[in-house]
């Protein structure tokens, strides 16, 4: 998407992380991502773990943008719901490897009881250009 642009400033903490202090674009059409669980779409079960629950909420997530005509280089704000914030290290590494372009603007929070038992749900905002 060749209108989105990063944004950083000196005047706020720097990114610590596969994130992106905030990001600009200019859009026809907005994509609002339900939270994504690591959920297996072809049996219904949870993936065992966080890793590879982080993995399967994520392939959702880009299952889920397929649909509504955009990709993962189009989200421009996600939410990171962990069950327990000491998963962040393992589950940022997964994230990353997903959005490994111009990173969006995100926010991580723990979060206690997740549907279904998930130890990790990730939803996503998409800018597209329609």
């Amino acid at each position: 998407m060749s209108d989105k642009k990063i944004i950083h400033t000196d005047a706020a903490p720097a990114a610590i992380g596969p994130y992106s202090q905030a990001v600009r674009v200019a859009v026809k059409d907005l994509v609002f991502c339900s939270g994504q669980i690591g959920l297996d779409p072809a049996t219904g079960a949870m993936a065992e773990g966080v890793e590879a629950q982080a993995r399967c909420a994520l392939a959702n997530l880009k299952a889920v943008l397929h649909a509504a005509g955009a990709r993962l280089d189009d989200v421009v704000r996600t939410t990171v719901y962990l069950a327990d914030m000491g998963d962040f290290a393992r589950v940022n590494a997964i994230y990353q490897s997903y959005f490994d372009g111009a990173a969006p603007a995100r926010a991580a929070v723990q979060a206690a009881g997740l549907r279904k038992g998930a130890l990790v749900e990730v939803d996503a905002i998409a800018a597209v250009r329609g």
